[in-house]
């Protein structure tokens, strides 16, 4: 049998221009162009040819380098340096411009917002392009972990602990100082770097402890303060809530954050005023799961005339609803701001709940409950049967009637196509299961790159090639924004 073997002495290698390095229809050409259709002064992208001293690597450079990048699922800016010396794509993106891992790492860490304007501006094309419509947006979340230990998150008692011991090692090595000075035996030198890493670590505490009561925090972590603990179906991690909003025409993403919080409960109307934000005008509908469904959060996107599905608890748990006892069967008599039971008897308003932010009543007399042919059915309670009233109470009755219609339950058949997509592609093929960076704005950068790589891919798929899509590109330039 004949082997096909490498001949490193080939002459004829490589072409002789870098344009010739990759093919008409390499993606590349695709990242390449979309970038370069982006309006530099929204990105926020300052250039300055007339800048003194060193030459800077140019800025959209950088720019296609990190997004490119991330489409390959390679974030370290150590893996992006070699990517520019030895991988051909690279080297004509960059049109054969190495920079060091350093300048990456700096270029990412200074220019954040830049980055997540990137994801805003690849949303207004997909627009512009007619690959995004606008009228109905899909929400949701998934934890993401952060470049921090679970281990270092500490409550305030935890970490006065630690900083007891550190100081208690401090005093050790200030009395081994002095023994060595007395006896004049053994190496100052190495206990005094010990005593300068024990110093920062102090002060290091002394700062975590004055962020926890400045922000009234329970817990906090060492490594990235703005992380937070959270359960997954891998564990406990420490990391982030990571939000997309996509557009129920093609799946594309119109908005992508990051929160500090482990639950969803205050984000719906914030994720989807970002979605609307980036379209310029109001969505007709906004859906998402049950992790969303705090009324007076929805409220906010309601009182703007936007169509809301959403699921409350109770639904999304599939509670049985013909429970003859449910609160459902107790009708609020307005008038006189009372529910009545099944039986006829009332239940009157009690008080109002500052904490938690409802209204609660009960039976007007305990006797009566106790007395009825129902009682250890319908309740237990030696007071009575009880009923909460939300302060919104009117509009989760209208949100679960929509919810239920035939056309709510359409609606939100095609969320799991829509919204589970992107994460999947994030978190598997962009290698995205984790964040690499710390912080909040730094993690709401890298978040924005992944989203924009999901958008671009599906860009190349929608428009029929990397070709057809440079070709529409061009026309959108072409056109007044």
């Amino acid at each position: 049998m004949a082997y096909r073997e490498g001949d490193r002495c080939q002459m004829t290698l490589l072409p002789a221009v870098i344009e010739d390095y990759v093919g008409q229809k390499d993606p590349v050409r695709a990242y390449d162009a979309i970038i370069d259709a982006m309006d530099t002064d929204k990105l926020g992208l300052v250039i300055d040819r007339d800048q003194v001293g060193n030459p800077a690597y140019a800025r959209e450079s950088m720019l296609k380098l990190l997004v490119y990048g991330y489409s390959y699922g390679w974030r370290s800016s150590r893996k992006l340096e070699r990517a520019c010396y030895h991988n051909l794509s690279f080297i004509w993106l960059m049109g054969g411009l190495k920079p060091d891992h350093k300048t990456i790492a700096n270029f990412r860490k200074d220019n954040k917002e830049v980055v997540r304007e990137v994801l805003k501006q690849t949303a207004r094309i997909c627009l512009r392009t007619g690959l995004i419509e606008g009228n109905c947006l899909f929400t949701d979340s998934s934890k993401v972990r952060g470049a921090a230990s679970i281990g270092e998150t500490r409550t305030r008692k935890g970490w006065e602990q630690e900083l007891g011991e550190v100081d208690r090692g401090i005093e050790e090595l200030l009395a081994k100082c002095d023994e060595i000075d007395k006896k004049e035996t053994g190496s100052l030198v190495e206990v005094m770097e010990e005593l300068e890493d024990k110093r920062k670590l102090q002060s290091k505490i002394k700062a975590l402890l004055k962020q926890m009561e400045r922000e009234d925090r329970k817990k906090i972590n060492g490594t990235d303060t703005d992380c937070v603990n959270f359960k997954g179906r891998q564990g406990s991690h420490a990391g982030y809530s990571a939000h997309v909003t996509v557009d129920e025409k093609n799946g594309l993403i119109v908005s992508a954050d990051v929160v500090s919080e482990a639950t969803d409960d205050n984000q719906f109307s914030a994720q989807i005023e970002q979605a609307v934000d980036t379209l310029g005008r109001p969505c007709q509908t906004a859906v998402a799961d049950a992790g969303y469904s705090d009324v007076d959060n929805i409220k906010q996107t309601t009182d703007k005339q936007i169509d809301v599905i959403v699921p409350t608890q109770r639904q999304a748990l599939h509670e049985v609803q013909d429970n003859p006892f449910g609160k459902d069967k107790f009708r609020y008599d307005a008038e006189n701001n009372q529910y009545l039971c099944p039986s006829g008897k009332c239940l009157r308003y009690s008080h109002y709940s500052q904490k938690k932010g409802h209204y609660l009543y009960r039976m007007e007399k305990a006797s009566l409950c106790r007395e009825c042919a129902h009682w250890g059915v319908c309740t237990t309670s030696k007071r009575g049967r009880a009923i909460i009233r939300l302060k919104e109470e009117e509009l989760r009755e209208k949100l679960e009637a929509r919810y239920a219609s035939e056309e709510g339950q359409a609606i939100y058949r095609k969320r799991k196509a829509k919204v589970e997509l992107p994460f999947g592609h994030i978190k598997r093929n962009l290698n995205g299961g984790a964040f690499l960076v710390r912080g909040l704005a730094g993690v709401r950068a890298e978040w924005a790159i992944l989203a924009s790589c999901f958008n671009i891919a599906r860009m190349i798929t929608l428009t029929g090639g990397v070709e057809s899509l440079i070709k529409r590109l061009a026309l959108v330039d072409s056109q007044p924004a």
